[in-house]
Formats: C-alpha cells, sequence, structure tokens
C-alpha cells in the first residue's frame, strides 16, 4: 500500500514538473521585435509608381491592430445581437470583415488629418479615438453615446472626424468633390470602400467597369487590398504622401468584403450564396491573415494573442452593459448643440407652444 502510494505520488509530482516547465518555455520562447513581408501590389491609374511590395512589422505595431482589428470585430458582433434583442433600433450596418480598411487607413495618416466617411463606419470610429462604450451607447441612444445618444448608427463625430453620412455619396461633395479638388490640387485621399455588393446587386451587375479606382478620370487612383491591413496601411502612406508633397488629390479603392448583410434586414444570403461567405471567412479573413503573420514570424505567441481576445471581449461585454443600462437623453436636450460656440437661444418645437433651449 505504501508503494502505491508513493508511486502516485510521484507521478503526481512528475505531471506538476512537465505542466510547469512548458509554462517556462512558452514564457521563455523566442520572439521577434519586427520582420519583413510581402504584400500584394496595387494596381495604378495615371501613376508612374505605386506603393512598395514588402513592409516592415513591429511586434508593437502587429499586437496594436491585431488588438484593434478584433475590437472592431467583436463591437459589431456584439452590434448584432444587441439589435435582434431590440436595443438598437432604426438603420445600422456593420462592418465586420471589412477591419482592415479602419484599421489599415488609420496607421497610415496622422491623427490630425480630417476623415470623412459615409455610413458603415464604426470601425472608422473606434481607430479615429472613440471608445467601444461611446460608440454601443450611441447605437443604443443613451446619454453617454459619443452624440449623446441622438445621432445613432449613421451620425457618430469626434475630433477630426465627421462621422458617417446617412445619404449615399454625401461624404464625397462634403469632402471636396473630384474636379473641385483636381483643379485646386486639394490634399485629399478619396477612399472607395469596395465591398463588392451594393444592397443586394454585385458590381458585376451594376457596373460597366467595376475598376472603381480609375472612376476620378483625371485623378490618379490605386486598387488595394482591403483585406490585407499592411497593404491598407503602406498604400494609404503612399497616398497621403503624395497629396501632401503637393501633387494634388489621390483615389483609393480597396477591394473588401463584408461578411453582414448590407443592413440588418438584409440577410445578405440572397444575391450570393453561402458557401461564398464562408470561403472568404475561411481564406481571406483579415484578422486571421494577421494573426498567421504574427505567430509565423514569432512577433507574438498564440498564448499572447489570446490574452488579447480575452482582454477585448471582456471590454465589449463591459460597454454592452454601460449601453443597455445607461439613462436615454431627456426630452428638453433635444436641441442642445446645434451650433458649437454660440450662446444658448430659443428652438421652437412641433407646435407653437412647445420651446426648446440650446446650449452649445
Amino acid at each position: 500500500m505504501r508503494n502505491m502510494l508513493a508511486a502516485f505520488i510521484s507521478r503526481v509530482l512528475r505531471r506538476v514538473a512537465q505542466k510547469s516547465a512548458r509554462r517556462v518555455l512558452v514564457a521563455s520562447r523566442n520572439s521577434s521585435n519586427d520582420a519583413t513581408f510581402e504584400i500584394k501590389q496595387c494596381d495604378l491609374y495615371l501613376l508612374e509608381e505605386g506603393p512598395p511590395v514588402t513592409t516592415v512589422l513591429t511586434r508593437a505595431e502587429g499586437l496594436k491592430y491585431y488588438r484593434m482589428m478584433l475590437t472592431v470585430r467583436r463591437m459589431e458582433l456584439k452590434a448584432d445581437q444587441l439589435y435582434k434583442q431590440k436595443f438598437i433600433r432604426g438603420f445600422c450596418h456593420l462592418c465586420d470583415g471589412q477591419e482592415a480598411c479602419c484599421v489599415g487607413l488609420e496607421a497610415g495618416i496622422n491623427p490630425s488629418d480630417h476623415v470623412i466617411t459615409s455610413y458603415r463606419a464604426h470601425g472608422v470610429c473606434y481607430t479615429r479615438g472613440l471608445s467601444v462604450r461611446s460608440i454601443l451607447a450611441e447605437l443604443t441612444g443613451r446619454r453617454g453615446g459619443c452624440a449623446k445618444g441622438k445621432g445613432g448608427s449613421m451620425h457618430m463625430y469626434t475630433k477630426n472626424f465627421y462621422g458617417g453620412n446617412g445619404i449615399v455619396g454625401a461624404q464625397g461633395p462634403l469632402a471636396e468633390a473630384f474636379n473641385m479638388a483636381a483643379l485646386w490640387k486639394l490634399s485629399c485621399v478619396f477612399i472607395c470602400e469596395n465591398n463588392l455588393y451594393a444592397m443586394g446587386t454585385s458590381t458585376e451587375r451594376a457596373a460597366a467597369s467595376s475598376d472603381y479606382y480609375k472612376r476620378g478620370n483625371f485623378i490618379p487612383g490605386l486598387k488595394v487590398d482591403g483585406m490585407d491591413v499592411l497593404c491598407v496601411r503602406e498604400a494609404t502612406k503612399f497616398a497621403a504622401d503624395y497629396c501632401r508633397s503637393g501633387k494634388g488629390p489621390i483615389l483609393m479603392e480597396l477591394q473588401a468584403y463584408r461578411f453582414h448583410g448590407h443592413s440588418m434586414s438584409d440577410p445578405g444570403v440572397s444575391y450570393r450564396t453561402r458557401e461564398e461567405i464562408q470561403e472568404v471567412r475561411s481564406k481571406r479573413d483579415p484578422i486571421m491573415i494577421l494573426q498567421d503573420r504574427i505567430v509565423s514570424s514569432k512577433l507574438a505567441t498564440v498564448e499572447e494573442l489570446k490574452e488579447i481576445g480575452t482582454e477585448v471581449r471582456k471590454e465589449i461585454d463591459d460597454a454592452a452593459q454601460f449601453a443597455t443600462t445607461d439613462i436615454e437623453p431627456h426630452l428638453e436636450e433635444l436641441g442642445h448643440h446645434i451650433y458649437s460656440s454660440d450662446s444658448s437661444f430659443e428652438v421652437r418645437g412641433a407646435n407653437p407652444w412647445i420651446k426648446f433651449k440650446s446650449v452649445s
């Protein structure tokens, strides 16, 4: 009996030692500070040269981009859940699948640059500096939202970001029309985020020419792999440098793919097959592309990325809890913030007997 007990204790201690050794091995695994990757060459229009076809990714950049892309993905999936639970009403256009676009764009410009978008802009809101908490609270119409609960999915704003626009195509004139930008050589980067489908029609069925990067006519253009955050980053840097050098505007087409339907009322499978969506998810998911690069080049371990995933999940859950419990804006605040710096004034309501006071 004593020998059996001794043997059992010996086995237990051996297993503990083995597990400890594995933990030490993971913790001490060699890692790189940076790695060089090949990226897809961009198609060019009216340009003699384009962005580079190789780029360096540092460990810090890789972990930063991974966290941001994963946050946008989980935020959009949470928004989908909140919409189905009827916490979010009205229009809601999700951008999951297009995370490399918003993260890559932000990585290629300066915080002081100005960004104007159309709808489907939750990801850009986050990369421009808004918190998940303020974005989800805006979607649910709560006072703690980035627009005090009065903007919703299509109208979010922060410093140097003139948020989503509910009118299709309206962001173009707001950012300066092609003709005027070219005529005055304005420093504008026009971006077509091409996810291959309109509300329910593929680009091949809707456009005689789907080379949107050539649509500027007299404006140079780039066609970019919008599923690769590094490709988007380098193309954005190239485009920004082109504009800053005084050469005028440039047009970028980011070829991406949305995993959700056009809006929450669109299942997204009546004009494309489930097999097509699944194939893109399995082969071209922008988060998985970046994850594979980080791990294969030893910029970080799988365990480190899992830890980031756990932290992101908690952040999203905490933000959703706030977005479903925060108070709604009071009716008296309906006329607030019409102007940014004017003194208070009265705003007539729906009938002559109701008036609201507007404060900046």
